[in-house]
């Protein structure tokens, strides 16, 4: 594997980091979403990451690692999809709410802040390794590169 593939893979990497803090946010700014059905109430969403195997060498080697990946060949990260919780709503009876159904209850959000508030801090320490391995292979490319003189 060449210095050059690990600014595409910590970079790929970035950029999955990026839509997961993307999507905690949104969790957690519909988090007290209320709504007068079940279906209509807001649901927890997450990302769904996959390893992207570059076809890069030709080199005829097919030998595959314990973790699925094929030798010799640099992984990039990449988003799969985003998938929505089937967790249920919380319902609450609440007959003076505006959005109050003809039974009285409202149906609640079931986002966990405290769960959401995790992935935050997860997703936020994941970029920031990633932006580190990104800034040492630039420093040792560098390095490498004043060697010759």
């Amino acid at each position: 594997m060449g210095l050059y593939n690990i600014f595409d893979i910590s970079g790929s990497a970035m950029s999955a980091q990026s839509v997961r803090l993307n999507t905690v946010a949104s969790n957690l700014a519909n988090a007290d979403v209320v709504s007068s059905t079940e279906a209509g109430v807001y649901r927890s969403r997450q990302p769904v990451f996959s390893a992207v195997m570059s076809a890069l060498s030709n080199t005829g080697d097919s030998s595959v690692s314990q973790f699925g990946l094929v030798q010799g060949q640099p992984a990039s990260v990449r988003i799969a999809g985003i998938v929505e919780s089937n967790a249920a709503a919380r319902k609450e009876f609440q007959p003076d709410h505006p959005m109050a159904n003809k039974d009285g209850y409202i149906f609640k959000s079931s986002v966990n802040a405290i769960e959401e508030m995790a992935n935050m801090m997860a997703a936020s320490r994941a970029y920031q390794n990633n932006v580190e391995v990104f800034n040492t292979s630039k420093q040792m490319l560098l390095k490498t590169l004043t060697m010759g003189r």
